[in-house]
């Protein structure tokens, strides 16, 4: 399993699309209007990084993103 953080910019204005269009893409689990630099928070939990990536390319796609800054986490073993 990989998750990964995305933060996500949009136009002003089109939050309410954004946040509606974001919500009906498989593998986000969970997801949060922010204030700041970025208007977005969205975690993202998928099987593997080829899927993330295809998962953040479906983000970026939504009309009216113009930015996303993904990081992806991963499990520290135990010593």
């Amino acid at each position: 399993m990989v998750v990964g953080v995305t933060l996500v910019n949009v136009v002003p204005g089109h939050e309410r699309s954004v946040f509606d269009a974001l919500q009906d893409i498989s593998g986000i689990r969970e997801l949060y209007h922010v204030f700041g630099e970025y208007d977005f928070l969205v975690i993202v939990e998928v099987e593997g990084l080829l899927l993330l990536s295809k998962t953040v390319d479906k983000i970026r796609d939504v009309e009216g993103v113009t930015t996303t800054h993904t990081v992806v986490g991963a499990e520290l073993a135990d010593s």
